[in-house]
C-alpha cells in the first residue's frame, strides 16, 4: 500500500512538473520571444513571483516522493525510481543555479531596462529551461514506465507481487 501511494504521489507531482515545464517551453518561451522586450520582462518578473513558490514546491514533492519510492521498491524498480528522483533533483539544481539568478536580472531589467548582455543571458535562460524540461519529462517517463511495468506484472501473475511491491525479498 505504501509503495502504491508513493508511486501515485510521485507520478502526480512529477507529471505536474513535467507539464508545467513542457507548457512553458512550448508556449511561454515562444511568446516571450514574440513580444517586445519590456513586455517580456514585466510579464516574466510577475510570473516568477508565483512560479517560484509553485514550481519549486512541486520539485520538492516530486523529488521526495520518488526517493521514498526508491527506498521502498526493489531491484530494477528501485533503480528506476532513484533515477527519477535524481532527475527531478537535477531539475531543481538547474532551476536554482541556472534560471533563478537570471530571473533576478530580468526583474531589474523590467524596472531599469536591459543590459548590454541581455540577449546572451536570455539565450542561457532558455538553455537552462530546456535542460530542466528534459530532466523533468525524463523523470516522469521513468515513473510512467515503472507504473506500467508494475501493473503489467500484476496482471500477468494474477497477484500483486513484483519488484515494486515485494516486501522483505530481493
Amino acid at each position: 500500500m505504501r509503495v502504491r501511494l508513493a508511486l501515485g504521489i510521485s507520478l502526480l507531482a512529477t507529471g505536474l512538473l513535467a507539464g508545467a515545464f513542457g507548457y512553458g517551453a512550448a508556449n511561454l518561451v515562444p511568446t516571450f520571444d514574440a513580444v517586445p522586450q519590456d513586455m517580456r520582462f514585466a510579464f516574466h518578473a510577475e510570473l516568477m513571483k508565483i512560479n517560484g513558490i509553485t514550481v519549486q514546491g512541486t520539485m520538492v514533492v516530486s523529488f521526495l516522493s520518488a526517493a521514498v519510492l526508491a527506498f521502498l521498491a526493489h531491484g530494477r524498480a528501485r533503480a528506476m525510481a532513484a533515477a527519477a528522483s535524481a532527475l527531478t533533483f537535477a531539475s531543481f539544481l538547474i532551476t536554482r543555479f541556472g534560471n533563478v539568478p537570471i530571473n533576478g536580472r530580468i526583474k531589474r531589467w523590467a524596472v531599469e531596462g536591459p543590459e548590454p548582455d541581455t540577449a546572451e543571458l536570455l539565450g542561457r535562460w532558455e538553455l537552462f529551461n530546456d535542460a530542466r524540461t528534459i530532466s523533468a519529462v525524463a523523470a516522469f517517463a521513468l515513473l510512467c514506465l515503472l507504473a506500467l511495468r508494475s501493473s503489467g506484472e500484476r496482471a500477468q501473475s494474477g497477484r500483486a507481487s513484483s519488484e515494486l511491491t515485494q516486501s522483505g525479498t530481493a
